[in-house]
């Protein structure tokens, strides 16, 4: 189910079939305005409480149609729940808008539309001439976030693990941008990263220049207390060759580059995950 679900998802998710609305993060934007908008998530409980309701749903369901019509329905389920969280239009919209403004030399808006790909990210330091690469690691890093990550807890944990997942990335984001003080969100989420991040960035290794970038995932995995975003950028900077600048106010190849060696990733992860099908090891 888990590659069947994979490849429909992100079929449906290139061709932009899922409106904006029906898109998961949106659909949990909903559920805080509508459930949670007038409670403070302040306390341990609360915070449980608004992550776990979403994936316990989910399992219900499940648990509901098991079994009927011969497991079509749980197929279908496993897809739906599939698309809905891997389709991200707004991060492409974004991106899109970036390379259109460094084709044309716009270097502020280059600026504005990259930290919308990352609000984590301070940009203001970076130079002009260094945002090129700076962006491919906020691809990579975005690749892992919100289609790598989420794929990976599909394959292990079903569409409970893949909704928690996508629950608790929501929460984090929703803690940091409106400033509050949500207990262990960052901490469950930074669990959450912990081995994904690892598994995924030595795709990196695999999909690119092996030898930099081993060096480099070994130096950043090791480090029990580093964090996802710089094992997984960090890891893909090392494992690409770069073409030489060019004499463009915004230089794109670096972020091509990296964005090409995300898709190999991406591909190694399915053609792993087929493997593991045809050997029965995943269902």
């Amino acid at each position: 189910m888990a590659l069947f679900s994979l490849l429909i998802a992100i079929m449906v998710e290139r061709l932009k079939l899922l409106p904006a609305n029906w898109q998961f993060d949106s659909m949990l934007a909903k559920y805080q305005q509508l459930f949670w908008k007038d409670k403070k998530l302040d306390s341990a409980i609360a915070v449980s409480a608004v992550v776990l309701i979403p994936a316990i749903i989910v399992f219900l369901i499940l648990f509901l149609i098991d079994g009927v019509f011969y497991d079509l329905i749980t197929l279908l389920f496993w897809v739906a729940i599939s698309i809905l969280c891997l389709s991200h239009q707004s991060l492409r919209a974004c991106f899109k808008k970036y390379m259109l403004a460094a084709c044309r030399g716009d270097v502020q808006a280059c600026y504005h539309y990259a930290e919308n790909l990352d609000c984590t990210e301070c940009l203001d330091a970076i130079d002009e001439k260094d945002l090129g690469r700076q962006i491919g690691k906020t691809v990579a890093w975005v690749n892992y976030r919100y289609y790598g990550a989420v794929a990976l807890f599909l394959i292990c944990f079903g569409p409970v693990g893949a909704v928690l997942y996508c629950s608790v990335r929501f929460y984090e984001q929703y803690n940091q941008q409106n400033k509050l003080e949500m207990p262990f969100i960052g901490q469950l989420l930074f669990l959450l990263d912990w081995l994904p991040s690892r598994v995924f960035s030595f795709g990196f290794v695999l999909s690119g220049h092996f030898a930099s970038g081993i060096s480099e995932w070994r130096k950043q995995v090791f480090n029990a207390k580093n964090s996802a975003k710089n094992i997984v950028s960090y890891t893909a900077l090392a494992a690409e060759t770069f073409p030489e600048s060019t004499s463009a106010p915004v230089c794109v190849q670096p972020t091509l580059a990296l964005l090409a060696l995300s898709k190999r990733n991406f591909i190694l992860l399915l053609t792993v995950l087929s493997v593991l099908t045809i050997f029965g090891l995943v269902s």
